[in-house]
């Protein structure tokens, strides 16, 4: 969300390749050839954008209307990390692109709702009005090593209590369901979009569905824990349900995930294993 061109470094070993990060809130001035504008500037845990509502509102509106200047001034490609919570609690499933989403534009979420789907509209504004190159990515449920101890969702905190023997917490009675994509995974999906000539949103997840009781269940079993499941109340509109239809995923970017939930889970508990 935050730094300056002076915060340089090159992706993959890649000389070539240089990634430039600065606050996308101010005017964004580099005198050099861009190429792509990578745009992932966001608060993303809801324990973050909670706690920093009209931050996370700057950052998606200001922030999107900045990067996209950018982009149009350098004639550069735009991508837009948007996020299945766009949806909201929704009334169809799985969630296809063309789904409007169910959204409580007031509600303690609606700071990362809203603001990402007035994203998505400026994007697709600059690509109609200034003939920008835009992608658009929906990001589902993704997990994977060098996530937070204490982010706010749900693979750091069932692991994280399930490596220290405290109960695991399920919210309601844990019929909610997620679909949860490897981190690797979501990687290769994001950067063929980028690639690709498809300028429409595409949902990038794994729809593998599972309910947070059976993934609590999975959790302790992993870490060969003895955890034992505690029930809370549900969080104000929490969703229900999340599994993304990845068709356009399959048909424009010849993409869908790789990495089995029990395959990606044993990379991720090492992880953590070292941070506990």
């Amino acid at each position: 969300m935050t730094g300056t061109v002076d915060n340089i470094s090159h992706l993959g070993g890649n000389p070539n390749f240089k990634f430039i990060q600065q606050d996308v809130t101010e005017f964004i001035f580099l005198d050099a050839p861009v190429n792509y504008v990578w745009h992932f500037a966001s608060p993303a845990s809801p324990i973050d954008y909670l706690e920093l509502p009209i931050q996370t509102l700057k950052v998606g509106s200001l922030g999107t209307h900045k990067a996209l200047g950018l982009a149009k001034n350098k004639g550069a490609r735009f991508l837009i990390a948007s996020t299945s919570e766009i949806y909201g609690d929704p009334l169809v499933h799985p969630q296809t692109e063309e789904y409007w989403g169910n959204v409580n534009t007031i509600g303690l979420r609606g700071c990362y709702d809203e603001v990402k789907r007035f994203a998505e509209a400026m994007t697709m504004a600059y690509h109609r009005e200034h003939k920008v190159e835009t992608r658009i990515v929906r990001i589902f449920n993704t997990y994977g090593p060098r996530m937070r101890l204490n982010d706010g969702r749900v693979v750091p905190a069932f692991v994280s209590q399930a490596l220290k023997n405290k109960p695991v917490t399920v919210f309601g009675q844990g019929k909610q369901t997620r679909s949860f994509c490897y981190v690797s995974d979501l990687i290769e999906g994001i950067y063929r979009l980028m690639m690709s000539s498809y300028n429409l949103p595409v949902n990038i997840g794994n729809p593998t569905e599972m309910t947070m009781l059976d993934f609590a269940r999975e959790i302790i079993r992993a870490t060969g824990s003895r955890s034992k499941i505690v029930f809370r109340p549900l969080p104000q509109d929490d969703p229900k349900q999340r599994r993304p239809d990845i068709s356009r995923a399959r048909k424009y970017l010849t993409w869908e995930p790789k990495v089995a939930l029990a395959q990606g889970l044993v990379e991720t508990i090492m992880y953590f294993r070292k941070k506990i």
